[in-house]
């Protein structure tokens, strides 16, 4: 069968079962989107930047566990998406990203609309690829897909000249792949493992810390089975949170710059910490000589070698899928005849409990004025904590994290390693596409929501009924709180005082818009927001300007150097 690159590239879209491509049409690409046209098995979802392109197919990624895939044009349409490529590298999401590229003969001449992709993307894709011939289209698109899913994730770019998009060959699409460069290692070695085993009976203040490598790699529900078999208490980072359900007594909450009391000082004072599918990072241990305890031994299961002991010297790596060495570990635990020291657990616990008594996320209520995180616990109450909850980045984003009880995982979609503002609304498109009948809301911020505001309109065109909650406190909160605790309050650029009305802007592209002043309307508010199943609701809650996300752990400091409120100031 012989076919043009461009519709090569759609029947390899098919083969791999791709159900949406989000993207933005442009003259080096017109021959792709001229082969979507003459098809029906793959959908386009067509957003209104780039950017947000790249942000709905990784949201799609993430709440399907599929590969996501957007396709942009060359020059600008590429350097709109390295934001969104960016985002989804710092956080190992599955993508595939096709981009068009002016003609062989042209590049490197300056043609009009040209870039170099390969070379802007190279630090922030797992791979990419020109192609330069048709007859390597197909086989180098087979390679994309298993690249970006395999492994670590991440995503993977395809450069396609205008010219060998029109170009005719042979299509066979190959059923297998082996890369002699890339062959990622999933079995953990099993004397490591039962090492490791030995260390978690052994411990007398065991921990376990899990991240987004749990939620990737599906292996929530074997976390949740090592952890109540143990009986030891979990916490998770912020891309972890689902990975160990959030009501469980077990859970001690997120850890880290913002995490719990509790959370952040069993961390360090453990003498035996699990980490699974996580990576010490700054926003998760501080200063990681701080860290450092004389005596506490470390295990840390990753898929990614080259994430074990990059910040921090763990004493058992284990390399390999976390499903298949929890598997492991499972049995060794079921047949030892090893149990863990109750008495020793026993005051571990109530050790955690003290913690626990300082309620570190209590904050002061408010009958005149409506505090951001009451708005958060009335959300996870009227949707039942069983919405699929995106976020852009900021305050509205830890709140959300602190208050909303994720019990399930791919539950909680928000931009944690590059932090980029304007990720919550399309990521909050791809979830609902990826789950139609989903409730899906999206917790942003009057600064963040503006970065991405137009895809307003791709919600109008493709019927995608997401709820908005922006927390409106009419600053750049984030910025503001740092420039309180750390700036001596010079609050430079930080106030957002030509701000529109989002109630009319949203009734503009055809929504439903309300504003909330008051604290007894925002219950109201909410379920009459959610009750609206096949509308838009741009919920407009004029919030505290004044509150701050607490605890903090300031930058360079370590978890134990944690401010609890005001007070700390």
């Amino acid at each position: 069968m012989r076919l043009t690159g461009a519709e090569i590239t759609i029947q390899c879209l098919q083969e791999e079962g791709v159900e949406y491509v989000f993207g933005y049409p442009g003259g080096a690409v017109l021959h792709i989107y001229d082969a979507l046209f003459n098809q029906d098995k793959v959908k386009h979802i067509l957003v209104r930047h780039e950017q947000a392109a790249l942000h709905a197919a990784d949201a799609y990624s993430r709440a399907s566990g599929r590969t996501g895939v957007a396709l942009v044009t060359s020059g600008p349409g590429v350097t709109n998406a390295v934001t969104g490529i960016a985002t989804a590298y710092m956080d190992s999401i599955p993508m595939v990203i096709i981009s068009g590229q002016v003609p062989t003969p042209a590049i490197g001449l300056d043609a009009f609309q040209e870039v170099d992709t390969v070379g802007i993307t190279r630090p922030c894709v797992k791979h990419n690829f020109l192609v330069k011939q048709v007859d390597e289209l197909a086989l180098t698109i087979r390679k994309a897909f298993y690249v970006a899913a395999s492994g670590r994730p991440g995503p993977v770019l395809v450069d396609i000249p205008k010219d060998v998009s029109q170009q005719m060959a042979e299509f066979a699409y190959p059923r297998t792949i082996s890369m002699r460069s890339y062959a990622p290692v999933t079995k953990g070695h099993s004397g490591q493992i039962k090492k490791a085993v030995h260390m978690l009976m052994e411990a007398r203040r065991p921990m376990i810390y899990a991240g987004g490598g749990v939620i990737l790699g599906d292996a929530a529900p074997a976390l949740t089975r090592l952890v109540k078999s143990l009986g030891y208490p979990c916490t998770n980072t912020l891309m972890g949170l689902g990975g160990f359900p959030g009501t469980d007594p077990q859970f001690v909450g997120m850890l880290g710059m913002h995490g719990t009391y509790e959370a952040n000082l069993a961390m360090q004072h453990c003498d035996v910490l699990l980490a699974v599918g996580a990576r010490f990072d700054d926003r998760v241990i501080g200063n990681p000589q701080h860290f450092y305890v004389e005596g506490r031994r470390i295990i840390h299961v990753d898929i990614d070698p080259s994430s074990i002991s990059k910040r921090v010297r763990v004493d058992v790596p284990i390399v390999g899928n976390i499903n298949d060495v929890f598997d492991e570990m499972q049995k060794h635990i079921d047949a030892s005849t090893v149990r863990p020291d109750t008495e020793a657990l026993r005051d571990w616990w109530h050790q955690i409990g003290e913690w626990r008594s300082r309620d570190c996320l209590r904050y002061d209520a408010s009958g005149t004025i409506i505090k951001p995180q009451y708005v958060v616990e009335k959300l996870y109450e009227v949707t039942g904590g069983d919405a699929i909850v995106t976020s852009d980045v900021g305050q509205h984003q830890m709140w959300a994290a602190q208050y909303y009880k994720f019990d399930k995982p791919r539950r909680w979609l928000n931009s944690g390693g590059l932090g980029t503002m304007g990720f919550g609304l399309p990521a909050a498109m791809g979830a609902q596409l990826a789950h139609p009948d989903a409730t899906v809301a999206c917790v942003t911020g009057e600064a963040s929501i503006q970065m991405c505001i137009q895809e307003l309109s791709t919600c109008k065109q493709y019927h995608l009924p997401v709820k908005i909650i922006n927390l409106n406190n009419r600053y750049l909160g984030m910025v503001r709180q740092w420039q309180q605790i750390l700036h001596g309050n010079r609050y430079s650029e930080s106030y957002m005082d030509a701000l529109p009305d989002f109630v009319k802007l949203a009734e503009s592209y055809g929504h439903v818009g309300v504003r909330v002043e008051n604290p007894a309307d925002v219950e109201p508010a909410l379920r009459e927001a959610f009750a609206l199943k096949d509308r838009v609701v741009f919920m407009d809650f004029m919030t505290d300007q004044t509150e701050n996300v607490f605890p903090m752990v300031k930058a360079g400091q370590g978890l134990t150097e944690m401010l609890l409120g005001a007070e700390d100031l």
